[in-house]
């Protein structure tokens, strides 16, 4: 055995046992390859450089085996540059690669030439040798003689990914570039073609399939949409935008989109200014967007226009958002040619921004409990108004208005344009006072004064903050009481004594009473001495009385106890008092709660 393999045969085994201490070691039943890891020097060493972090789980490591740092020695740009020189000449000197391809791995890597100068004892070097350089790009070399790199790291970061991107893109079975034939070959068509090396990671991570064609599969496929018309150039664009368009045939939605753009008067050049490299683009879902506006009935020359005005509706997101758009105004009830309006006058604001708009006014008129039918109508009918509309937060517009739910759902259903003064950025003017409040309050005194209460007095200072609603609704449910066959001096003195029974709509009275009467079998002069009656639910009323008859029939109540005995105190104090008098009042107690409060 030749020293030079006693070396390398050195080598893997320190690469074998350091890696199996990491966990890095392959299955016993797969065939040991050292590949896509470097060969590990017996100690790391810690160092800060200027490029790209160094990856974090090896910086722990180093740290931990360093006294966390403490001798650390930072990199300079002249040792940078040296290593990057070591890794050229190794690329293409000892490899073979292309010299290109060579030098753009050795300068768009510094995440895999981090990993390289950790694996070396570059330290030692430094310290032992600070006026000179060379000696450390000499030290690479010698590292790189005898530890052989996954040449698919520095490849595929050099295309523009991050190691998290493309590790699991790493070949399993291969360690050398140029093992992979037909990789570096549709690799060389690309970068022959004109498309920068670092936007080819996005069409190898995307469709890594590209890479696989056999020989000249890529170049007549490049060739077969030239003969359409489009320019190496121009074609390159398009590809980095939507690396789709190198799948199957030429891609027939791709051209429809192209034509139809081309007969609004758009030049190839300003198609390829709005597609973003950054997202891939959905050419089916473009020419939908735009078949979906022909038959809204937009002329070509409005479509042109809209377009041109708007290029976002149709290239951000591919025209989804626009889709979505369309389909939550077809809910509402809008029909093609309202849309077709609608979007005829769209405001100078991105799509994106419009449906947010739109979606916050909606949440808005849902805050101040607006009826859902008016918000219907409303969307409906002022579309281009919500969506241009960035309203400030619900609660910081009904304090700064000084105003109620009630009154904004008013104010907004007479005249939506309000909207507009409660945007963002813009100051809020309180809303001017209608005189409800004071009409109400008027009508309130008045109807107080006429039911025998003394004006200015403290009883009607108590009744006043008791009512809500309205000061009209009193009389109606006033008279309710009276028609029930109570006289209005009777009625007068229930509301001295609790003005809050008037708070309920007639109906409601109505209904309590009825109970009171045809089922409870109370005579209705029972309201005059418990007024509050009128106050309590009706479920509440039938639990205690259904309870109170049971423990009346058992003989552990006394059956002489008035209703409002049995009906005010809590249910607490009710259950200790009565129910707990019987052993099985608890049990019958929860088992005609259970069963009253199931109907409702």
């Amino acid at each position: 055995m030749t020293h030079l393999q006693k070396l390398r045969l050195a080598s893997v085994r320190k690469w074998v046992s350091l890696n199996c201490c990491e966990n890095r070691v392959r299955s016993p039943l797969i065939p040991f390859q050292p590949i896509g890891y470097f060969c590990n020097a017996p100690t790391f060493r810690t160092y800060s450089t200027n490029g790209a972090s160094a990856n974090e789980n090896s910086e722990s490591s180093d740290k931990t085996s360093s006294g966390k740092g403490r001798n650390a020695v930072r990199i300079s740009y002249s040792i940078r540059k040296e290593a990057e020189a070591a890794l050229l000449d190794y690329l293409h000197g000892t490899r073979g690669l292309q010299f290109t391809d060579a030098e753009n791995m050795s300068k768009n890597s510094p995440r895999f030439l981090d990993k390289l100068l950790r694996q070396v004892d570059i330290e030692k070097e430094i310290l032992a040798k600070k006026n000179n350089q060379k000696d450390i790009g000499r030290a690479i070399v010698r590292f790189l003689r005898y530890h052989p790199i996954n040449e698919f790291e520095p490849f595929f970061e050099s295309l523009g990914l991050n190691p998290s991107e493309y590790s699991p893109l790493l070949p399993r079975s291969l360690t050398f570039l140029t093992d992979d034939k037909l990789l570096v070959h549709n690799y060389t068509v690309l970068c022959d073609y004109g498309i920068a090396r670092s936007k080819i990671g996005k069409i190898y991570k995307e469709w890594t399939e590209v890479f696989q064609y056999d020989f000249e599969v890529l170049t007549s496929k490049l060739k077969a949409y030239e003969e359409l018309g489009l320019s190496q150039s121009t074609f390159g664009k398009f590809i980095v935008a939507t690396p789709c368009l190198l799948i199957g045939d030429v891609n027939v939605e791709f051209v429809k989109v192209l034509e139809k753009l081309q007969s609004f008067g758009f030049k190839t050049i300003w198609i390829e200014g709005n597609l973003s490299a950054d997202s891939s683009h959905n050419w089916s879902r473009m020419l939908e967007v735009l078949s979906l506006f022909s038959e809204m009935g937009c002329s070509t020359e409005q479509l042109g226009q809209l377009i041109g005005q708007h290029p976002d509706i149709l290239f951000d997101g591919s025209g989804e958002r626009t889709l979505s758009l369309i389909g939550f105004l077809l809910k509402f009830g809008s029909t093609k040619s309202q849309l077709c309006s609608i979007f005829l006058q769209f405001p100078q604001i991105p799509v994106v921004k419009f449906v947010s708009n739109l979606r916050q006014c909606i949440m808005f008129l849902n805050e101040i409990d607006m009826n859902v039918a008016e918000i219907g109508k409303i969307v409906h009918s002022h579309p281009l108004l919500l969506g241009s509309c960035s309203l400030k937060k619900t609660v910081s517009l009904l304090s700064n208005l000084n105003a109620g739910k009630k009154r904004l759902c008013t104010c907004i259903q007479e005249n939506p344009q309000v909207l507009k003064n409660w945007v963002l950025g813009k100051r809020v003017e309180r809303i001017p006072d209608s005189g409800d409040d004071l009409r109400s309050k008027i009508q309130k005194i008045k109807f107080l004064l006429d039911a025998g209460f003394v004006d200015n007095s403290d009883n009607i200072k108590e009744a006043l903050k008791a009512f809500r609603g309205k000061g009209m609704e009193l009389q109606e449910r006033f008279d309710c009481i009276v028609k029930a066959g109570l006289s209005p001096e009777d009625v007068c003195t229930m509301i001295k004594i609790s003005p809050q029974i008037l708070n309920q709509t007639k109906d409601i009275i109505e209904e309590k009473i009825d109970f009171l009467v045809n089922q409870l079998g109370y005579p209705i002069s029972t309201l005059v001495t418990f007024p509050r009656y009128l106050s309590y639910k009706i479920e509440r009323v039938q639990l205690r009385t259904l309870m109170y008859n049971w423990l009346k029939d058992h003989g552990t109540a006394d059956p002489r106890l008035n209703l409002s005995t049995i009906i005010s105190c809590s249910d607490k104090c009710f259950v200790s008092s009565y129910v707990n008098r019987h052993p099985s009042g608890p049990q019958v107690w929860e088992d005609l709660k259970n069963e009253i409060y199931s109907k409702n």
